[in-house]
């Protein structure tokens, strides 16, 4: 059984892997700037290095609360927090939009934390853009969230479905698959449970998280 050292070594395996590219791209822009003398490159040096900054701290915003303890000290989040970190990743890729159905005010930190890791999960998903549905709504004493990814290419690692659904040894867990394997301990310790469904335009991910 897969200890929480070894899921959180795991998790931070996979956030190291996505700021990887962000941060390189303000390494390798410092690099440019600092030898470039033309005053429009260096212009344009400059908004890629605010890009690329932008790009890291919305990332490690949405890492701290789909991963970490973020958050404060009470059970709930207020439902912006969420959408505006989502919303954060999804303006990276000017070929994603995203539509967002959250009527609650508040949310339990278990829901948010599925509600990302689904909603990275389907970005993941999008390689050549496309919408991300997110939705969640309380329904007799529980939470029901419900993640689309349509496109006209939707990518999905069968190992990631095996992880949510429990079918993947924890032996064979990787960085890759430790956000949907987090999202079914997630649903799993509530009494609640997760499934997803694929075609080649669309992943949807559903997950129910009775209260308490």
């Amino acid at each position: 059984m897969t200890s929480s050292t070894d899921l959180a070594a795991l998790l931070c395996s996979r956030l190291c892997h996505d700021m990887l590219s962000p941060v390189g791209a303000l390494t390798n822009g410092l690099e440019l700037l600092r030898d470039e003398k033309n005053p429009d490159m260096r212009k344009r040096c400059l908004e890629l290095l605010e890009q690329s900054a932008k790009i890291s701290a919305d990332k490690l915003k949405f890492f701290r609360l789909a991963y970490g303890a973020a958050g404060g000290f009470g059970e709930t989040v207020p439902a912006e927090e969420p959408q505006a970190l989502i919303a954060g990743l999804v303006s990276a890729n000017e070929r994603l939009s995203l539509q967002w159905a959250v009527a609650e005010p508040m949310l339990s930190k278990p829901v948010v934390k599925v509600l990302l890791n689904m909603s990275a999960i389907a970005i993941d998903a999008l390689l050549r853009g496309g919408t991300l549905a997110v939705g969640a709504e309380r329904n007799g004493g529980a939470t029901e969230i419900a993640v689309r990814a349509s496109g006209p290419r939707v990518a999905f690692d069968p190992n990631i479905g095996k992880a949510l659904d429990g079918s993947l040894p924890e032996s064979e867990l990787s960085g890759r698959t430790a956000p949907a394997h987090l999202v079914r301990l997630l649903a799993a310790e509530s009494g609640g449970g997760v499934q997803y469904a694929l075609t080649p335009d669309a992943l949807v991910m559903g997950a129910i998280l009775p209260d308490g």
